[in-house]
């Protein structure tokens, strides 16, 4: 059954995820933390949740242009179903918006395999890099994506190297004339410091260190499963394939940079980690196997979110 919904691009997809994640998302907020929010706050929530549906559809879409994966909508399955394994970082509103960010410049890096527009590809990747650094300053790590992108696709034009830094540049130029006509020259000095603060509070917690083990040990499995399959492929998807890893890698040490005890941005890893997943998912042949390992992947998450209800009140 499940297999049948998610297994094909429909509509109605996107209607059960929505509905799903905009329910988790107060159930999240209001029973799980105990969060309660004025009017100004909840118009605040609600700009979250639009950046949150908005993400899902950028994650689609980039699945689909890109031919990642087969035409199903397992990946956003596995982006929402994430969400609800580490409802945690719902709360993280810099770590949302981020990660928005993060996945336009990610359009606009895979999508530089059809080798037209380059340099005005990897010069709008840039700029979201840096808008994405706003929020959280280590995000700035994953310029390291723009510069591994040209050299898989175009090394040889000596221009394509320089956009990046115009675009640096240009970021900056807007982003400091901002601040001069706001009078909050202080952010660049305050916000740009770049450090390490450990979170020791949710790491030092059995259920969440568990979790998150589980997490990366599952990503790493699926992600090395995904190019053992990805032999007889052409070159274009195994490149594909391999800036998506890099982004999964520099997320998770931009995540374990940036956590503090406040925040936890490790949504920047749902994209690359639901792509994996899906991979595998689409190896499965027989329908009978491919709906109890969906049905497990829904029912695990839930579970752990119903069994932290419990225990949280």
């Amino acid at each position: 059954m499940i297999s049948s919904i998610f297994g094909k691009t429909k509509p109605i997809n996107f209607i059960i995820l929505f509905s799903y994640l905009f329910v988790f998302y107060w159930l999240t907020h209001l029973l799980l933390y105990k969060k309660s929010f004025e009017i100004d706050g909840i118009f605040a929530q609600v700009a979250v949740i639009i950046a949150l549906f908005s993400s899902i559809f950028i994650v689609d879409f980039i699945v689909k242009r890109n031919k990642i994966t087969g035409l199903n909508s397992f990946t956003i399955l596995f982006y929402v179903l994430l969400i609800t394994l580490f409802p945690e970082v719902l709360l993280d509103f810099n770590g949302i918006m981020c990660s928005f960010f993060l996945l336009l410049s990610a359009r606009r890096l895979l999508s530089l395999i059809s080798l037209r527009n380059s340099k005005l590809k990897i010069f709008d990747a840039t700029i979201w890099i840096i808008v994405a650094s706003f929020f959280y300053e280590w995000a700035s790590l994953f310029l390291i994506l723009v510069f591994t992108a040209i050299y898989f696709y175009e090394p040889k034009n000596i221009r394509n190297w320089l956009v990046p830094i115009v675009g640096v540049i240009t970021s900056f130029t807007i982003l400091t004339g901002f601040l001069v006509l706001s009078d909050n020259m202080e952010f660049l000095t305050s916000h740009y410091t770049f450090s390490f603060e450990l979170n020791t509070v949710f790491f030092l917690n059995w259920g969440n260190s568990t979790r998150f083990i589980i997490f990366v040990l599952f990503a790493v499995f699926m992600g090395m499963f995904a190019f053992l399959k990805l032999g007889k492929a052409g070159v274009g998807r195994i490149i594909t394939m391999r800036l998506i890893s890099l982004f999964f890698l520099i997320g998770m040490l931009f995540t374990m940079l940036q956590s503090t005890s406040s925040f936890f941005p490790l949504i920047v890893t749902f994209f690359p980690v639901g792509i994996f997943f899906a991979n595998y998912v689409d190896t499965i042949k027989r329908t009978n196997i491919k709906e109890v390992v969906l049905m497990l992947s829904i029912f695990a998450p839930l579970m752990v979110f119903v069994t932290n209800l419990i225990l949280n009140k």
